[in-house]
């Protein structure tokens, strides 16, 4: 049972949608960019049937000045009232949760990281988090040297160089990006770092391995901004052999949706 309901978030009208099922938990789910609660090829709406049917209620939402929702966008960063109030929301149209746990793709998982614990959210999964703020129509600097690396330990990569099918000056240019030190304080990075450390919730990251976000975000997980919280127990990752951001090729669907359901099983167990 599908519901599609309206709910008021600082003087603005939110467009809200429910997926009910019986279970105490409930899942969130946060959009990203100018992204609405359909996601994209309909994703958003996908999964929610799919862990509505499994036994968890899913609410999904439009921000302010998104999709269906009235007002101005405030953008990613400043979406907590959003936030709360789709929480404020759920509750109201589910009574028996017991706990929400929030899924969000790229700066919808931001957001999570961000306000997860000031609005209600107990737990989260992340999908392909964006955490790297890179120039305008780039990718993140990790996934530039991903891209060079590649090309220059293949032959087809040689081979293309050698015979004009990559242009070098763009290359050198996209190398030379690489030199320039990595930015950490006051880092988008650093923001979502301090904000999950100052929490307890578990999260469960979802990366598309050949993503350009996903190469970025692996990068400050592992090196950079987020380091010091990649060996801590209630953090999990799955990554899906996938390019595909939104996780919208074949077969990608079942191995993320698998992946979410597997979280929440174990959430369950550590509420």
């Amino acid at each position: 049972m599908r519901d599609q309901f309206a709910f008021d978030c600082e003087g603005e009208i939110l467009a809200g949608s429910l997926d009910a099922a019986d279970g105490a938990i409930g899942v969130i789910i946060v959009t990203g960019g100018g992204q609405t609660r359909f996601g994209a090829h309909r994703g958003f709406a996908q999964l929610a049937a799919f862990l509505a049917k499994a036994g968890y209620p899913v609410m999904r939402y439009d921000r302010r000045g998104v999709g269906d929702s009235s007002g101005d966008d405030p953008g990613f960063e400043d979406s907590a009232p959003d936030l709360a109030a789709a929480v404020t929301a759920f509750h109201k149209r589910a009574p028996s949760l017991t706990h929400i746990v929030g899924f969000g793709l790229c700066d919808g998982a931001t957001t999570l990281c961000l306000h997860h614990q000031i609005c209600g959210v107990d737990a989260m999964m992340l999908a392909n988090p964006w955490v790297v703020e890179a120039a305008a129509n780039e990718p993140p600097p990790a996934a530039i040297k991903s891209h060079y690396r590649e090309q220059l330990l293949s032959f087809a990569g040689w081979k293309r160089l050698l015979t004009g099918g990559i242009d070098y000056r763009k290359a050198i240019a996209g190398v030379l990006k690489l030199a320039k030190p990595r930015k950490v304080e006051g880092s988008l990075g650093q923001r979502v770092a301090t904000a999950l450390a100052a929490s307890n919730a578990p999260a469960h990251i979802i990366l598309a391995k050949d993503d350009a976000t996903a190469i970025g975000f692996e990068d400050e997980w592992r090196k950079g901004a987020l380091a010091s919280l990649s060996g801590e127990t209630r953090f999990s990752c799955d990554v899906i052999d996938t390019d595909a951001h939104s996780f919208a090729h074949e077969g990608d669907f079942e191995r993320y949706s698998d992946s979410c359901l597997r979280a929440l099983k174990r959430f369950e167990s550590g509420f």
